[in-house]
C-alpha cells in the first residue's frame, strides 16, 4: 500500500551518500534524481524511499513518532543493514534482536535524525 516515503534533509549531498550506501544493502538503486529529490527503489513499481529538500524552503525536521520500516528476508540481513548504518555514522536506537514472537528488528537514526527500522518476520 505504501508507494514511497519521503525524508527531509538539510545536508543533501551527505544524506544522499548515506542512503546510496545503506540502501545498496537492500538491493535498491537511485530511480529518480534531481538536485533537491532522490528516490531509491529495488525495482520500478515497488515502494521507494525519497530524500528531499523541503518544498517550502523551511529547514527539514524530524517527525516525532515517525519511522520508516524496511523489510528484509533474513535476520542476517537485519544484522548487516544495522552494521552498515552504524558504519555510515547512524545513531543506534536498538541493536538487532527479537522484539516479540517472530519479529526480529533493529532501529537507528540516519544522519539527519530520521528514525528507521529494519526487520524480518519469521524464524
Amino acid at each position: 500500500m505504501i508507494g514511497y516515503v519521503t525524508l527531509g534533509t538539510n545536508a543533501f549531498p551527505r544524506a544522499a551518500a548515506f542512503y546510496d550506501a545503506l540502501l545498496a544493502e537492500l538491493g535498491a538503486k537511485r530511480f529518480m534524481d534531481t538536485e533537491s529529490f532522490v528516490m531509491w527503489t529495488s525495482q520500478p513499481g515497488k515502494p521507494g524511499i525519497c530524500l528531499v529538500k523541503p518544498f517550502d524552503k523551511q529547514p527539514a525536521s524530524v517527525g516525532n513518532g515517525t519511522m520508516v520500516a524496511l523489510i528484509v528476508d533474513s535476520r542476517e540481513k537485519v544484522d548487516a543493514v544495522h552494521r552498515k548504518a552504524m558504519a555510515l555514522g547512524a545513531t543506534d536506537e536498538g541493536a538487532p534482536g527479537l522484539r516479540g514472537k517472530g519479529f526480529y528488528a533493529a532501529y537507528f537514526r540516519d544522519l539527519d535524525g530520521n528514525k528507521l527500522n529494519v526487520f524480518h518476520m519469521g524464524a
